[in-house]
């Protein structure tokens, strides 16, 4: 194959990463964890990971996805804005990260509704 003279963005997808957290602002949420469903979208120049093959030049998305999993299941917070804040915060924190959105659902917090989300966007 010959050389590529444009850039390779990336999108990588965790899609309906589910854990429990505390979160919520009736009395009950705050002692038990409920379901929430972590949707992240974070996009990377992937140009070198995608030439060489080597992890080392790739967005390593098992580390990102092993934060998110501690900070959420240790979390405490009262809004789903809060949340998503932390969980976006989280995978900017890889430099390599251009763009990311992250999108949090909240089953059943509506009695009629299957879900409420909140999502948020962040770009350098």
């Amino acid at each position: 194959m010959g050389e590529s003279t444009y850039s390779n963005m990336a999108i990588i997808r965790i899609t309906d990463l589910t854990l429990r957290a505390i979160i919520g602002t009736n009395a009950w949420e705050r002692t038990t964890k409920q379901k929430v469903v972590i949707n992240v979208a974070l996009e990377y120049n992937a140009a070198k990971a995608a030439k060489s093959d080597d992890i080392q030049y790739a967005v390593d998305y098992k580390i990102i996805t092993k934060k998110i999993i501690d900070r959420v299941t240790h979390s405490r917070f009262f809004l789903l804005e809060r949340l998503t804040n932390m969980v976006l915060k989280t995978v900017m924190e890889n430099k390599a990260i251009r763009k990311a959105s992250v999108r949090i659902d909240k089953p059943r917090a509506l009695r009629f509704a299957k879900s409420v989300s909140v999502e948020l966007s962040a770009k350098r």
